[in-house]
């Protein structure tokens, strides 16, 4: 089974601490870091109901999606709510993990679960966070030596495109030089000009990776000078994560898409709201798991049939659908977000297997409790 630590370094790949909004609060935020983890608990709410199930259930670790501490506090007593659920968990040896805004637009994050939830395919981000920084690394090396070398760069790793990797680009020529007094060259002799047929090898590397593929690169080639080059790539913007998800449902009406919104979601007293023409046509959806209205300006100008997403205010919601743009559906915070629990529960157990039990609370941590008609 694996350590605290290792889950924490998965869930740090999958979800970026470094992509949380700067006000955020994520990561590790109690635990031993060498405890074993069998059992992990995912929820959105770091509450005490929660804290409460995973003690009972005897979860070594619980991951959610909303901060116990998004603002600085002075004391945790147990006199005080978030107080509660820390000393809850603690007795418990239970540990805490937050994943928020480093979780909402990631691949395979909230609002891309929210999406898939909802029926949506051909799912794009709304706005393209940036893909990631590459170098390109050009190496000439002796025609003989070239298969060698190539696998070295890939072992570093070098090449790797999208799904796949040992990918490079190789172009035979000619290499001339003249070792020098005090040169011990691999081939030719000092003083003397040597032509030696050499293969250009040129992959792409993580921009974070280049130190380690230089020296893996140097150290494994044969000249004692090799020639070779490293050059940044200019980034395409088109990553796999951003702001929201955009996709397409079967041709649809709004008030049919509203009742398969409803339908998919948890049940929460806040329900399912719509501002828009009923019969209004449906085949273009974006979402936004979590509060959305800091969207709407931006989707005013898209080609979208209707917006779904929470937390939506009366004010800027009437001057939106003023404008003629797309539809609105406005969801439970709670139930939108919890949509992601599953896919992160999927990962891990895709990763860990057997060795690491889960759970996906559903306990509704949603703060409306009911409505009156």
């Amino acid at each position: 089974m694996p350590l605290l630590r290792e889950v924490v370094g998965q869930l740090d790949q999958w979800y970026p601490p470094r992509t949380a909004e700067s006000w955020d609060a994520v990561g590790l935020v109690l635990g031993d870091p060498d405890a074993e983890v069998r059992k992990v608990l995912f929820a959105v709410d770091p509450t005490q109901v929660v804290a409460d199930e995973a003690r009972d259930w005897g979860a070594d670790l619980v991951v959610v999606h909303h901060p116990l501490f998004l603002k600085a506090v002075h004391g945790v007593p147990a006199t005080t709510p978030k107080g509660r659920t820390l000393h809850t968990l603690a007795a418990a040896g239970c540990a805490l993990l937050t994943a928020h805004t480093n979780a909402d637009g990631a691949s395979d994050g909230v609002s891309e679960a929210f999406a898939r939830r909802l029926g949506l395919s051909e799912i794009r981000p709304l706005i393209p966070g940036p893909g990631p920084s590459l170098d390109s690394l050009v190496v000439y090396v002796p025609a003989a030596e070239a298969d060698r070398i190539r696998q070295v760069l890939a072992d570093a790793g070098a090449g790797s495109l999208g799904d796949y990797d040992h990918c490079s680009f190789s172009a035979g020529g000619e290499g001339r030089f003249r070792p020098l007094e005090g040169a011990d060259p691999t081939i030719g002799r000092v003083g003397s000009v040597e032509v030696v047929e050499e293969v250009r090898i040129e992959v792409v590397l993580p921009r974070a990776l280049r130190s380690r593929l230089v020296a893996a690169m140097l150290a494994a080639h044969p000249y004692e000078e090799p020639a070779y080059h490293v050059v940044a790539t200019a980034d395409p913007g088109l990553g796999s994560t951003g702001t929201a998800r955009v996709g397409t449902v079967a041709p649809t009406t709004l008030g049919d898409f509203a009742r398969q919104v409803a339908e998919r979601l948890p049940e929460t007293a806040h329900g399912v709201r719509v501002a828009g023409d009923r019969d209004r046509p449906v085949r273009t959806v974006a979402v936004a798991g979590g509060a959305g209205d800091f969207l709407l300006d931006r989707l005013a100008g898209e080609a979208v049939d209707v917006y779904v997403t929470s937390d939506l205010r009366h004010h800027p919601a009437s001057e939106f659908i003023e404008k003629a743009g797309p539809a609105l559906i406005d969801v439970a915070h709670w139930a939108a977000e919890w949509t992601w629990l599953p896919a992160v529960q999927a990962r891990v157990e895709a990763t860990w297997g057997a060795t690491v039990e889960t759970r996906v609370s559903t306990i509704c941590t949603d703060p409306w409790t009911f409505r009156v008609s």
